[in-house]
């Protein structure tokens, strides 16, 4: 959309309607778009706490009043500015708040992108103001070119395909962090349901405290790919395709029907909710990670007692 040539007439005659997404490498703005330069381009991402160093846990209200700075200045190039939420999934209330009066009232010749992995997550007052463009999944052979590609250093799982489901970033993060090992602890863990080996799960909760970086937000990704692949299972059952050993056995007993499949499904949903607010809250993980067992438990004991 930046490099397109302004509508309508121009000094050389009429420009053609684009028939390509391709733009060419040494094209200026591709130019500009990777070193970070692009003044028609504001792309919103989780800011780094200056405190610590690291990235915060959601976007915050103030980083979607930037928006107002980047719709202040005067408009380059073919007069479209671009913004990238990136992703919608990561605001906090505040900022999505602040976020739905921008898309009530757009600036001329702006495009929005709502990047969100999670839809149901969105308010209702931001989905209905935008036009929704579903991205297919990479294909399993795609999927496993592009993780090759990305990590050449590194041996490839099969059941890393299966997990990733179709992301080459959640494949990358997998195989970076033992991700197929931890998934591999919370089905053997699952495989005591309705109840959980209390060891085990204080085992889990405790390697998700405080000061191990990055493994609270997965045992958290990955509790979530859990709950919904199990919730799928009765519909499409994924015997063939194992994420882990024992998985199947786990999925036929916990989900043997729609009605359990629905009961999942609801818990899948209710858990990401309690788990966003607790990030945002700064609760003890350890403690979140309890809650959840305790929430699993108690819908394996509705399916199962």
């Amino acid at each position: 959309m930046l490099a397109q040539e302004p509508p309508g007439d121009s000094l050389f005659g009429t420009s053609p309607p684009s028939t390509s997404l391709a733009v060419d490498q040494d094209h200026p703005v591709a130019s500009r778009i990777r070193a970070g330069s692009e003044p028609g381009l504001c792309v919103l991402r989780r800011p780094v706490d200056e405190k610590t160093g690291k990235l915060k846990t959601v976007i915050t209200v103030d980083t979607v009043r930037e928006l107002r700075k980047f719709f202040s200045l005067s408009a380059a190039g073919n007069g479209r500015r671009i913004v990238i939420v990136d992703c919608v999934d990561d605001m906090n209330s505040n900022a999505a708040n602040a976020l739905l009066k921008v898309l009530e009232e757009p600036p001329t010749d702006a495009v929005l992108l709502l990047v969100t992995h999670q839809p149901s997550r969105i308010l209702p007052t931001i989905r209905s103001r935008c036009c929704r463009l579903p991205c297919a999944p990479l294909s399993p052979e795609n999927l496993q070119k592009a993780t090759e590609i990305a990590l050449p250093d590194h041996a490839f799982d099969s059941a890393i395909i299966t997990l990733a489901e179709g992301s080459v970033g959640q494949a990358a993060e997998l195989t970076l962090t033992d991700g197929l090992k931890n998934y591999a602890m919370i089905i053997d863990m699952c495989s005591t349901l309705p109840r959980f080996d209390r060891t085990k799960l204080l085992k889990l909760a405790n390697s998700a405290g405080r000061g191990t970086d990055g493994k609270f937000d997965q045992i958290l990704n990955l509790m979530d790919i859990f709950i919904s692949r199990l919730a799928r299972s009765s519909m499409s059952p994924h015997s063939a395709h194992e994420a882990a050993v024992g998985e199947s056995e786990v999925f036929g007993r916990l989900c043997p029907d729609q009605n359990a499949a629905r009961l999942w499904a609801n818990t899948q949903l209710e858990l990401s909710q309690r788990a966003r607010q607790g990030k945002t809250a700064n609760l003890d993980p350890s403690s979140l990670i309890l809650d959840m067992g305790l929430r699993i438990e108690e819908t394996a004991s509705k399916i199962l007692l």
